[in-house]
């Protein structure tokens, strides 16, 4: 009896620590237009993102949308929460670094890799989870492309 006790405490346990330890932004997100609100000279209009878990550590991001004015978008990127930077292409930056704060929380960084007669796009941030886990706010402050400032607050629902 003791031993059956034991086992099942045990058991418990470790799957106590592993719910602890999952990564609550994975999972499908859409984004909604009505709670998000942003500066930038050409708004999103639709979003979907897929986040995924890679088996070397690292988080996928699927991403597809539509801006206001129509034109499409889509690119994935892969990174860890270390804070450094990982390599993006497709995407409106080149460059990416994240890092984990709290269970529900992240800071990132996002940005073009600077060249001569380039881009000025740089964005730092916040991604937060609900504590329900069904709502992702990612609020944003930088400069766009043309070197514009934009302050952007997004709202994502899970799918």
């Amino acid at each position: 009896m003791r031993k059956s006790l034991t086992r099942m405490l045990v058991v418990v346990a470790v799957t106590v620590v592993g719910l602890m330890a999952a990564d609550i932004r994975l999972g499908t997100w859409k984004y909604d237009a009505k709670k998000s609100k942003t500066t930038a000279a050409n708004p999103i209009k639709s979003q979907i993102d897929i986040r995924e878990a890679l088996p070397d550590g690292r988080v996928q991001i699927s991403r597809s949308g539509q801006f206001a004015d129509g034109t499409a978008f889509k690119y994935v990127f892969a990174y860890k929460y270390d804070g450094k930077e990982y390599k993006v292409k497709g995407a409106p930056f080149t460059m990416i670094a994240v890092k984990r704060i709290d269970n529900n929380t992240t800071s990132f960084e996002a940005s073009v890799e600077p060249v001569k007669g380039g881009s000025k796009y740089n964005m730092r941030g916040q991604t937060v989870v609900s504590r329900d886990a069904q709502t992702l706010t990612q609020t944003s402050r930088g400069t766009d492309a043309s070197g514009k400032a934009v302050e952007s607050t997004a709202v994502f629902v899970r799918q």
